[in-house]
């Protein structure tokens, strides 16, 4: 273990002093995610600690912010919380090792960030949720888009009544084909055993948000998908084991790794490029393309995740949802259509953009969402009965590699503001709801395999869950 100075506390006499927060993992978010908000916002948060068993990926985050304590070991780290001082912990470890930090970390009574999926596998998620209520900890769970402008408009507008009870709820997850070759195929999330499916590692997303606007778990679940592509069967002719081994079809293969990694983000410095190596200059770039995974032949790797799924939920009222994620995508965004009894609602994440169309003559939308546009004209025959509103979240770190469309930076200020307030496990950051989108996850996988839908209450119970009480979670250490 290597060790900085620590630089003490927030000056004597300062009304409110920064947070401070001890981060198991200097990956893309912990470092990038949840740090880099942590180091543009002194006066809110300070990083005291960082633990990750790369020597390079700490001394990135530790020479962003002084006096970080370095721990190539997370468990020596959350061993000296105390002696650290620290207020919050960030777990942003690999998945397969959430659980055991998190108990550990709870163990000690601090508040802790939990990065999504909380577990990898249903057992493991058993594990943490019935220590969890055994110790009354203060978790939270990093489903950032909750805190996206964008979604919080849509919830908005859902809860306001405008569009009437909701009847349909339909989510496409567009992964985008270079972003499914980076992490699905040659990446971190690529192989089920090594980390989880895809429907959780991805779109646990989509599925804690449907949840979060259905407002109660589905009743039913089912789900089909498969892997159908990434597969050696389906590589060119003579295609290498690795893109830089003379592959005959580089000209024409959209997922040639130096196209990706070395020419289209020639300029970029920082995720993903830095997952290569801590030598992001070309020639760095290259030769970590040439042995490493990020530079294998997509259809030679040790892939076993699907690359198309499709999940169909019903709910108690009679709401149903789709979910439809995609390998095959230009774009990487999510789009949506929701329809009400009094209203429809489609919308486009990374435009930043909404349109609701209202039934009703003189039907409005809640006050407080910024209204950009109201459009009557060329509606259908009954288009005096329907108001057209198109709503302009404002667009907060929009981009392929920046921070799920402001989400990161939401996330990371309502879990300060909620360690200051005691209340992490609450509200918005509720550990139950988050509960239920990850066995809403591993019920839609069961589903898939096994080709059968699944009644999910029933699913549930038969898990002998012990789900903590919110209430009991917020209080203090």
């Amino acid at each position: 273990m290597t060790m900085m100075a620590d630089a003490g506390h927030a000056p004597a006499g300062a009304a409110r002093p920064p947070i401070r927060i001890a981060i198991l993992g200097a990956g893309g978010r912990g470092r990038d995610a949840y740090g880099g908000w942590a180091i543009a916002h002194p006066d809110d948060a300070r990083i005291v600690a960082v633990a990750d068993p790369d020597a390079a990926r700490r001394a990135v985050l530790a020479a962003r912010a002084a006096g970080v304590r370095e721990y190539d070991d997370w468990r020596a780290l959350v061993a000296d919380l105390r002696v650290i001082g620290a207020d919050a912990v960030v777990i942003a470890l690999p998945d397969a090792l959430h659980v055991d930090a998190a108990i550990a970390v709870a163990d000690a009574g601090l508040p802790f960030l939990l990065e999504k999926p909380a577990a990898p596998a249903l057992a493991e998620l058993a594990r943490l949720a019935a220590h969890v209520g055994s110790v009354s900890a203060r978790l939270a769970i990093g489903h950032v888009l909750r805190f996206t402008p964008f979604w919080r408009a849509i919830k908005r507008i859902c809860e306001s009544g405008a569009i009437g009870r909701l009847m349909t709820i339909e989510v496409r997850e567009n992964i985008g084909f270079w972003h499914f070759a980076h992490s699905y195929v040659r990446g971190n999330w690529r192989n089920s055993a090594e980390s989880s499916p895809m429907v959780l590692a991805k779109t646990s997303h989509d599925l804690d948000l449907i949840r979060w606007i259905a407002g109660s778990a589905p009743a039913t679940i089912y789900s089909i998908g498969s892997l159908s592509w990434f597969r050696e069967e389906n590589a060119p002719a003579g295609a290498p084991a690795f893109c830089l081994d003379g592959c005959p079809a580089a000209a024409t293969c959209p997922f040639y790794a130096p196209r990706y990694y070395v020419e289209a983000l020639a300029e970029t410095h920082g995720h993903p490029v830095t997952l290569l190596g801590a030598d992001t200059s070309i020639e760095g770039r290259l030769r970590a393309l040439a042995t490493g995974d990020y530079g294998r032949c997509v259809y030679r790797s040790d892939n076993d995740v699907v690359d198309h799924q499709q999940t169909t939920m019903e709910f108690p009222d009679g709401l149903t949802a789709t979910l439809t994620a995609s390998a095959f995508t230009a774009e990487n965004t999510r789009t949506l259509g929701i329809t009400g009894s009094a209203g429809q609602l489609t919308g486009h994440m990374e435009r930043g953009t909404l349109t609701v169309d209202l039934f009703s003559p003189g039907a409005t939308l809640p006050p407080d969402l910024e209204l950009a546009e109201h459009d009557t004209a060329a509606l259908p025959p009954l288009g005096h009965m329907r108001h057209r509103v198109r709503v302009v979240p404002p667009a907060t770190d929009l981009g392929d590699h920046a921070g799920h469309a402001g989400g990161d930076a939401g996330l990371m200020a309502a879990f300060v503001r909620a360690v200051r307030e005691e209340t992490v496990g609450r509200g918005q950051l509720s550990f139950s709801t988050a509960l239920d989108a990850h066995l809403m996850a591993f019920a839609a996988e069961q589903s898939r395999v096994s080709g059968a839908r699944v009644d999910f209450g029933e699913w549930v119970a038969g898990l002998d869950l012990d789900v903590p009480d919110e209430g009991a979670a917020a209080g203090p250490a």
